[in-house]
């Protein structure tokens, strides 16, 4: 199979950028009327060039800066940068802008073409060459080849393909074949009799004819028709390659530049990123915290707010972690790069990588937070997953989410999570299938500790309880989410740390703190169901009995049930225990011929009356004994 990689080009208006592609491959790239008119590159165009054992998907971006938004859509994805600059021109304002972009998008790779040596002479291409060697000093196209090229008598143009040849085979391809399929959309349109069709470049894994892949950030799932790649129909696209996708049900005009195609659940829309803001020295001013600004992420534009996390501005050169939050949904994720332009004038300012790319708002006044942050720019995959776990607090999450949110491809999760979970960093509370809730170490300690002071605290609140509801610890520790809750507390009573079951909890050593008139009084609630039998008395008439409150009369009940003195029947209808043991044993009995009782039998039967039967008679069915048929019970 042939290395399949993505050159893009940079460079000022009218460098020859277009006309260097096409002296190349043959392509112009130049594909719109207006721009064949006007003779400058507005829009992103495509070739390609075949290098043996490499494929070059080739972005040809505009120099102009009225177009440095289709620019950035161009640069995102590219994996080698050939900066363009003319010989009769040298450094331009533009070329300087584009190489602080390409940097900002951490490109690793590249080389210098300098075009239209046909106009110049050998002092002043020397001159030339050392405007170029002064500007990229520092950069990543520090000692990289510069080749003298012209379109037009094709000079330089085998020396051009040579030295890519060269740097395509030092790319390392640092991705596993089993990454997740993610392509950035940079055209859609419409195609007779096939429909909608979206072209762009594949970021990561591959996508197969038939497939169903996610169309965000809407989320909605979307099936693919055909496949293209560079004109030629293929069963699969895979990482590196320019794609054309014939998409299944999808309108040309809701699908648009900026939106993402990918396997489904793998990305997320959100408003919220969490970042590290790298601000380029040359930024005419600082960003101050809430400033708006133009986000460029992938192939999208949104405007967003900044938000720092500490202090009110950055200064250029400054690194900063921050908050931006959209004003558009919008996809990305973890050590993915992005570059910022001021809203006006459109000055890029700087950039930096997103890192938690669905993120929650962090408190500015949370130091140790914050500081973690640093872990999510680790070149540690282990490092990287730990925390981001860490930030899902307690929120579910799917390997395909720990390969977004710490970048990792899905073949190292399975070992990243073992050796974590043998390191006691992360923890599962329930091992049953989908509903597995997997926590960091230093988010459940503080949710037991929570549950444990509610406990304590529900506990002096009501000293006459012997447990307490699962619902009130829930309701008490309401920032945390109610299966959370659910499952910390199992996990407690496995430990032993509290006591209970799937109603009720308690802590170990709690007991019931009567006063010698409540143990009195619960005493005497006792024995009033023990003389009611099967006519038990209501909560009312206890109060007006006992000459005391319903919320006293309702905590002795329910002590008494903890202590299997009373059961509870239906709403606030309880019986005593010695006469629920006799109701089991007096309806088995009775049914043991098989014709079955009515209710009225029952109620003869019990000596009671009807108010009190229908409900006895639904007990007898939750709890198993008893089966309906029509008018009648049956044995179960």
């Amino acid at each position: 199979m042939s290395h399949q990689l993505i050159l893009g080009t940079a460079g000022h208006i009218d460098h020859g950028k277009t006309a260097l592609i096409q002296a190349l491959t043959g392509v112009n790239t130049d594909r719109l009327p207006q721009e064949q008119e006007r003779g400058i590159t507005i829009d992103i165009g495509f070739a390609h060039l075949d290098l043996g054992d490499h494929q070059l998907g080739i972005v040809d971006v505009p120099g102009h800066e009225r177009f440095i938004k289709n620019m950035l859509a161009g640069a995102a994805g590219m994996d080698i940068a050939m900066l363009v600059v003319a010989a009769d021109d040298s450094v331009m304002p533009q070329t300087v802008e584009h190489l602080a972009i390409l940097r900002l998008l951490k490109l690793k790779t590249g080389l210098i073409a300098v075009t239209k040596t046909d106009l110049v002479d050998e002092d002043w291409l020397a001159l030339v060459e050392d405007d170029i060697e002064q500007m990229v000093e520092g950069t990543f196209l520090a000692g990289a080849p510069i080749v003298r090229t012209s379109a037009t008598t094709g000079e330089g143009l085998d020396k051009l393909k040579e030295s890519l040849q060269i740097l395509a085979t030092q790319i390392q391809q640092d991705r596993d074949e089993d990454e997740p399929f993610r392509l950035a959309v940079d055209r859609s349109f419409a195609v007779k009799g096939r429909g909608t069709v979206v072209t762009g470049t594949v970021w990561s894994g591959s996508v197969s004819q038939g497939g169903g892949i996610q169309w965000l950030p809407s989320g909605k799932p979307v099936k693919l028709r055909g496949l293209q790649s560079h004109n030629q129909e293929t069963d699969t696209v895979r990482r590196g390659q320019r794609a054309a996708l014939n998409l299944a049900d999808v309108h040309h005009t809701d699908i648009h530049r900026g939106h993402e195609l990918a396997d489904v659940g793998y990305l997320q829309a959100t408003r919220c990123l969490t970042v590290l803001l790298d601000m380029l020295p040359a930024s005419p001013q600082p960003l101050k915290h809430r400033a708006r600004v133009r986000l460029h992420l992938g192939t999208q534009e949104v405007i967003a707010s900044v938000r720092l996390l500490r202090g009110t501005s950055v200064e250029p050169g400054e690194r900063a972690y921050a908050q931006l939050i959209c004003a558009e949904p919008i996809v990305a994720t973890c050590r993915q790069p992005f570059v910022l332009r001021r809203e006006s004038p459109l000055d890029t300012i700087g950039g930096g990588e997103v890192l938690i790319p669905v993120s929650k708002l962090i408190s500015r006044r949370d130091p140790e937070k914050i500081k973690k942050l640093d872990c999510l720019h680790h070149e540690d995959d282990l490092i990287r997953a730990e925390t981001a776990i860490f930030f899902k607090a307690d929120d579910p999450w799917s390997d395909f989410d720990l390969c977004r949110d710490a970048d990792l491809s899905p073949g190292t999760i399975s070992s990243i999570l073992e050796q974590l979970e043998q390191q006691g960093t992360v923890i599962t509370l329930d091992e049953q299938q989908r509903k597995t809730l997997r926590l960091h170490r230093d988010v459940l300690t503080p949710i037991r500790d929570e549950v444990l002071r509610a406990v304590e605290r529900l506990h002096a609140d009501t000293p006459l309880a012997r447990s307490i509801p699962r619902q009130r610890i829930a309701k008490h520790l309401h920032y945390s989410r109610k299966e959370t809750i659910e499952k910390v507390i199992d996990s407690m009573i496995a430990d032993s740390v509290l006591i209970g079951n799937e109603q009720n909890v308690a802590h170990p050593k709690h007991e019931p703190k009567l006063t010698e008139d409540q143990k009195m009084l619960k005493n005497r609630v006792i024995d009033a169901f023990h003389r009611a039998k099967f006519q038990p008395p209501t909560v009312d008439a206890l109060v007006s009995e006992m000459s005391s409150s319903s919320g006293e009369i309702l905590a002795l009940i329910e002590l008494g049930m903890s202590e299997n003195h009373l059961v509870h029947i239906h709403e606030k209808l309880f019986l005593h225990m010695e006469w629920e043991r006799e109701l089991q044993k007096v309806i088995h009995a009775a049914m043991q011929d098989g014709q079955g009782l009515t209710v009225s039998q029952i109620r003869e039967l019990l000596d009671t009356s009807r108010k009190f039967a229908v409900p006895i008679c639904e007990y007898l069915d939750r709890i198993g004994l008893t089966r309906r048929e029509g008018d009648i019970r049956l044995l179960k």
